[in-house]
């Protein structure tokens, strides 16, 4: 048996590998990217995948291989596959389906005001939130505080005083005795950083990462009560009743006006799903430890899915998908973030650029140097190409110019083929979202539903019939609540994606027979504005009512 100084060695020997080989295919496929600007040019270099081809060509190539998948029978196929893969993972795995402590969703009945408080990467938000019943929130003030590199690099305790200083702030805008009342006010946490959460109110400081540095001195300390004492040093009488992360705040907000709410969906830079799910489904040891009797009262609770880590195996990749994963500082680990959301969209799209000027003659052959870099050309610039809709898309082109430098300015049909394929790519992104989301909603159904959903297929005849009174709406339909800059700003994203589902419902429902009296179940994306606020302050309410039942 080997030692485990040798084993080690081994294992980076094979990475190192793994890594040169990774390196030299890149070079072979994109060979303009470790071109020499300074040298005259020489013949390009015929690539592994192509000769010369003209433009019109390659782009009807990257369709056909970026929607070729997108067939609804395909789609099911793989939505099924998927799933599999969320059932083994809800017994075991400890990196997702991840169940929180957030077990009860809003009657949306609930009021009160409460303080709300949106911590991210780059910026604090503090809020003060007014729930009215009936579905109805608003919010009152809210104050944004930019997270500065001096701020990320306070130490310990001083980057919660700086937190307790803007909630001052804020609340003495709203009033002089706001927040300094005998009784204290209720404060929401939305926190965009790892935990190790203790209840639904409370848990321990872990390393945060992202450049920060108010971990060192604090890790195992309780997050609420570190932010409670710098309050209190303000002489502010507050007290953390709730701490979610961003995708339980975003169900939790929607849910408040939607009762039919049980999932939600962050797409942005990165993308994950919350479900809210039976908690007899899930393995007992993904639980931890919990409070007495919760098992008795828990019926169903919020799961983080970390959607992002699954259908490796299961959803095509092309070429560039290949070297995306290949040269990630983490293949496989995120399979499908690497194909749909903000951070890669832009990075999948320039490396089909580095191969149309190599093989197609895009921008005269010859690639912007600004644009060799890895990660270059920007999700922000796709989404612009792809909503420019003039003639001669004078406003892509005056973007590319000042986002890069070309040598001669992009041509017309440079535009138009870039047009066409960030089209391409964002429909298949489109597509794979709807198919994992369709796949955790079959889940979902098989265990709220289980006699509809492992019935009989209905006859030819049933499936014919068309309703034209919906007497009530189908309890397998849901509304998922939406937030993230993809899927709320892209042009035409989430249109896009709702037609898939709309297609994956249909098929589904024509192998389940309808529940009498109701409608066809539906699958509906619904914007979640504000939800990382509104959803702290909403999960605030809910854990106050159910003190009051205590």
């Amino acid at each position: 048996m080997m030692s485990a100084p040798l084993v080690k060695v081994l294992h980076r020997m094979q990475e190192l590998f793994t890594n040169i080989v990774a390196a030299l295919e890149a070079m072979l496929l994109f060979p303009s990217i470790f071109r020499d600007p300074t040298r005259k040019r020489r013949k390009p270099f015929h690539g592994v995948y192509w000769g010369r081809r003209s433009l019109d060509s390659f782009a009807d190539e990257v369709d056909h291989l970026f929607t070729a998948p997108l067939s609804v029978q395909n789609m099911v196929a793989m939505s099924d596959k998927i799933r599999v893969q969320f059932r083994s993972c809800l017994q075991s795995s400890p990196v997702c389906m991840l169940p929180s402590y957030n077990h009860a969703l809003p009657s949306g009945t609930e009021t009160g005001t409460y303080l709300a408080l949106d911590v991210g990467g780059s910026t604090l938000r503090v809020a003060l939130v007014e729930l009215r019943g009936q579905g109805d929130m608003r919010i009152l003030h809210v104050s944004s505080s930019y997270i500065d590199n001096d701020v990320k690099l306070l130490e310990g305790t001083l980057f919660f005083d700086w937190m307790a200083e803007k909630i001052d702030s804020m609340l003495r805008e709203v009033g002089a005795n706001c927040g300094r009342e005998a009784v204290p006010l209720s404060m929401g946490l939305s926190w965009s950083f790892p935990i190790e959460q203790t209840s639904a109110s409370s848990g321990l400081v872990i390393h945060m990462g992202k450049g920060f540095h108010c971990s060192n001195g604090t890790v195992g300390q309780e997050l609420g009560d570190l932010i409670v004492q710098s309050c209190r040093n303000r002489d502010l009488n507050v007290q953390v009743d709730a701490i979610v992360n961003d995708s339980s705040a975003t169900l939790l907000s929607r849910a408040y006006i939607e009762p039919k709410t049980r999932m939600s969906l962050i797409l942005g830079t990165g993308t994950n799903v919350a479900i809210h799910f039976p908690v007899h489904e899930i393995g007992l040891t993904k639980f931890g430890t919990r409070p007495p009797g919760w098992f008795d009262y828990a019926k169903n609770v919020i799961v983080n899915s970390e959607m992002s880590m699954f259908s490796g195996g299961i959803l095509p990749k092309t070429r560039w998908d290949e070297v995306i994963n290949r040269t990630h500082l983490r293949p496989n680990y995120q399979p499908l973030e690497y194909m749909i959301t903000g951070r890669y969209l832009g990075e999948i799209i320039r490396l089909i650029i580095v191969e149309a000027v190599e093989s197609a003659k895009l921008f005269g052959g010859e690639l912007p140097h600004s644009m060799r870099d890895a990660y270059s050309f920007d999700t922000s610039i796709v989404a612009a190409l792809e909503a420019d809709t003039s003639p001669l898309l004078a406003s892509s082109a005056a973007l590319l110019q000042k986002e890069h430098t070309f040598a001669v300015s992009p041509t017309i049909d440079d535009l138009r083929f870039l047009r066409r394929v960030c089209q391409t790519v964002s429909k298949r992104a489109a597509g794979y979202l709807a198919t994992a989301i369709h796949s955790m909603w079959c889940l979902r159904n098989e265990v709220e539903f289980p006699t509809t959903a492992t019935s009989a297929p209905p006859s030819i005849k049933e499936t014919q019939e068309v309703t034209v009174v919906e007497s009530e709406e189908n309890p397998l339909s849901l509304s998922i609540a939406c937030d993230g800059s993809v899927i709320n700003k892209y042009p035409g994203f989430r249109d896009r994606c709702q037609g898939y589902l709309n297609d994956l419902a249909k098929e589904t429902n024509a192998l389940r027979p309808s529940l009498d009296g109701t409608s066809e179940a539906k699958v509906r994306l619904d914007l979640a504005p504000e939800s990382a606020i509104l959803g702290a302050a909403v999960a605030v309410a809910v854990a106050v009512a159910e003190k009051k039942l205590e």
